[in-house]
């Protein structure tokens, strides 16, 4: 029976990472069409108001729904299940309430903050997805508690689809009927609400199907002594799932207040701030996107990391984290540098102009960062350490929200992309720190890092030469499919050159190989 309960978690999390995979995917890419069709100036707009829509969708889709599915699994019987969710909903619902009277009564003083108080509609609209957060997220928590990943799963990707399709129209009809950048970004932004109203429908949906305990949690509450406690775990335990899947959404909330106006205080006009500021945006969904594949492995190695620690196999459970930490860190880094190389004709490729290279070169090495705070977190999680988690965040983003305004004053948006950075690192540093000293040493052990530095280097040369190659035959290059074309090559180039590099160095062992996927293929093709 536990065996089967095993596998069927497993093939669970692998629904789960797939719909996330495929949700991210389009939380990408939709914002380039976007960008082309409005322009710099209305990219701005739509993302200055973004990360509100973040944390709201961030709560909805894992901090609280993790937390839940977790209380509820500890049940023992359906009444124990219904019970907690009876005690927990009305917190989330008041706590719900609360950040949609914050934005949307505030809205006008929010945008008056941001530099822009034609901003406060956007603001006023996407307010209403925090009403959307307690439906969502108790639903998708009370699905996943009972190893029923398809609906969530399903909800997830399909109001992606929906929110996606209403920007891409909104930025057409832009484009067709000479709307604002301001209408735009207002019915771009309804676009999220409309798809939590459908991602609620969908899951309310299979709960009349299934009939998975009871709903009755939506109307039937019940506070007792032991609610503290529960409303106390909540706060920590989903808090920091919350803060660390939304920690760039954070980071970019903290640019919406400061980089457009740290911009107009040094002199560069109103309307040139904007456009400035949505350039810099842009490197947004190139970190997205690589990010993907290395949060991917979060998901894979979470509940085996969490099994291993809970069944006190602390060999097994060392073991998983050092291979989890090798190969995230030599993903995302790989993925960092290779972009910032090649990121002058993937700029001109997707968004028409080669504006911004050197500040997004520095915030693409985000990606690297990100990655492997998140693998640390998901360590520290997996052993329930909530505080240290917590304060390195917490660092994280005081010296973000202290270096944004002067850096950016100083250097433009160059100085925004290095706070990010500095943030990024200050955080990554602690979360070093307050970890064991055995699972540091992964970086160590059979010259890990020495053999990652070098075979970095080696892949960095290559495409440098390769870029010296395109230059030398094509010169500037003017015509956007040209550029995509030589941005596919050279990241086919690029990484086949670091497959191949890191193989001849003996970067993983064969148990390493054998984790990633594809990696017995490699190995066959090793020998």
């Amino acid at each position: 029976m536990a065996h089967k309960e095993m596998r069927t978690m497993m093939q669970g999390a692998v629904v789960l990472t797939i719909a996330s995979f495929i949700a991210k995917v389009l939380s990408a890419v939709y914002r380039v069409p976007f960008q082309n069709l409005v322009g710099d100036e209305g990219f701005y707009v739509y993302q200055q108001v973004y990360p509100i829509y973040g944390i709201a969708m961030t709560l909805a889709l894992s901090g609280l729904p993790q937390f839940i599915s977790k209380v509820v699994a500890e049940q023992s019987d359906i009444s124990g299940q219904k019970k907690i969710l009876q005690q927990l909903f009305p917190f989330v619902f008041v706590i719900a309430g609360l950040c949609w009277g914050f934005f949307f009564l505030g809205s006008y003083e929010i945008a008056l903050m941001m530099g822009d108080s034609r901003l406060a509609p956007l603001i006023q609209i996407v307010s209403f997805t925090f009403l959307l957060v307690p439906i969502l997220s108790f639903y998708r928590g009370n699905f996943q508690g009972h190893l029923l990943m398809i609906p969530s799963a399903v909800s997830q990707v399909m109001e992606q689809i929906v929110r996606v399709g209403v920007i891409l129209i909104a930025a057409y009809s832009f484009s067709q009927f000479g709307w604002s950048v301001y209408q735009t970004g207002t019915v771009a932004m309804g676009g999220a609400l409309l798809g939590g109203a459908v991602a609620a429908g969908i899951l309310w949906y299979y709960d009349r199907k299934i009939r998975v305990g009871s709903s009755a949690y939506l109307t039937q509450w019940k506070l007792e002594k032991g609610s503290g406690k529960l409303v106390g775990r909540l706060v920590v335990e989903g808090g920091i799932v919350s803060i660390y899947s939304a920690f760039l959404i954070l980071f970019q909330l903290i640019d919406s207040f400061l980089v457009k106006n740290s911009l107009v205080a040094s002199g560069i006009s109103d309307s040139a701030a904007k456009i400035d500021k949505g350039i810099y945006d842009r490197g947004q969904p190139l970190v997205q996107l690589g990010l993907v594949v290395a949060l991917a492995l979060s998901s894979s190695f979470l509940p085996a990391l969490t099994k291993y620690f809970m069944s006190r196999e602390q060999g097994r459970f060392l073991q998983a984290a050092k291979i989890f930490l090798r190969l995230t860190t030599t993903i995302a880094t790989a993925a960092s540098i290779g972009l910032a190389l090649l990121l002058p004709y993937m700029n001109f490729a997707l968004f028409k102009d080669y504006q911004g290279n050197g500040v997004l070169g520095v915030y693409v090495c985000s990606i690297a960062f990100m990655a492997v705070i998140q693998a640390y977190q998901s360590i520290l999680q997996s052993k329930n350490q909530f505080f240290f988690s917590m304060l390195s965040a917490g660092v994280g983003l005081i010296v973000k929200l202290f270096l944004t305004g002067p850096l950016t004053y100083l250097w433009g948006t160059l100085g925004a992309s290095m706070s990010t950075i500095i943030g990024l690192v200050a955080t990554l540093v602690l979360l070093i720190f307050f970890s064991k000293k055995e699972i540091n040493r992964f970086a160590v052990e059979n010259h890990f890092f020495r053999k990652l530095i070098i075979s970095l280097g080696l892949m960095g040369f290559v495409l440098l030469c390769y870029q010296g190659i395109v230059a030398l035959l094509l010169g500037v290059v003017s015509h956007r499919g040209q550029a995509l074309l030589i941005t596919i090559i050279g990241v086919l180039v690029g990484g086949g050159s670091f497959l191949y590099i890191i193989i001849k160095m003996k970067l993983f062992t064969i148990r390493e190989w054998l984790t990633l996927p594809f990696g017995a293929k490699i190995l066959r093709m090793k020998r």
